[in-house]
């Protein structure tokens, strides 16, 4: 009987594990391109399934999310529009499909789409913040990595100095932090003042209404509706972030 050292085995767990993810990934591309291949020959309605394949196993490209959009604005179904824009809108902040997004709203009668010089700004900031978080945490990165090579010669108050500059960063980092938001996926979604079906009924919420999230208990979400703190049924709220 072979004897397969330990070394051995790692080293052929770790070349299957690598082999079946690069087939995956092309097996992905492969699916993805032949949706491509549909919607630029007119099938919308073809590619539209096997975008939402390529999209349950977690890739979207931003086209890709923007295509199935269209599809389901040209069949009238505007909150599932309205889903894959949102999703567009949590991974690339764009004030043109912000622009999409309101005009749906309004033509809907839809809450949660602010037209305001401070959703603007808002979006311009979500578009940079990444690349000033990366810069800042870099920064503390080569910034700690020279005072531990120089511990022995930096003076205190440098240290000081680094431990006010981490500090402002996770302030930045939980500050500026995108709010978590949710789409209403049921018609006439009821909303409640207390996380139970004996609280008070607060208003109805329609599909495509988009929500704040500040929080969760036990199966209901703590929403922001109009000003006013409520709560909705997990299964009438997705997630978008």
């Amino acid at each position: 009987m072979p004897n397969f050292s330990a070394k051995k085995v790692a080293f052929f767990w770790f070349l299957w594990a690598f082999t079946f993810q690069v087939a995956k990934a092309q097996g992905q591309n492969t699916l993805a391109q032949k949706a491509d291949s549909l919607f630029d020959a007119g099938k919308p309605a073809q590619a539209y399934q096997l975008y939402k394949r390529v999209l349950g196993q977690g890739q979207a490209s931003p086209q890709m999310l923007l295509r199935l959009a269209a599809v389901q604005e040209s069949r009238d179904q505007y909150p599932s529009a309205l889903y894959y824009l949102n999703l567009y809108q949590a991974h690339y902040p764009s004030t043109a499909v912000w622009r999409k997004m309101t005009e749906l709203a309004v033509t809907h009668r839809l809450t949660g789409y602010p037209s305001t010089w401070r959703q603007q700004v808002a979006l311009t900031f979500r578009r940079y913040y990444p690349t000033v978080l990366q810069s800042l945490l870099g920064v503390a990165v080569a910034a700690g990595t020279l005072l531990v090579l120089r511990r022995r010669g930096a003076a205190r108050g440098w240290w000081l100095l680094y431990g006010v500059y981490l500090v402002l960063v996770g302030a930045f980092l939980n500050v500026f932090d995108t709010p978590a938001t949710g789409l209403v996926c049921q018609p006439r979604a009821v909303l409640m003042t207390a996380p139970s079906a004996g609280a008070s009924w607060l208003s109805t919420a329609a599909a495509g209404d988009r929500l704040l999230v500040q929080g969760q208990e036990d199966i209901w979400f703590r929403v922001l509706w109009r000003g006013r703190t409520a709560y909705i049924r997990q299964h009438d709220l997705v997630l978008i972030n």
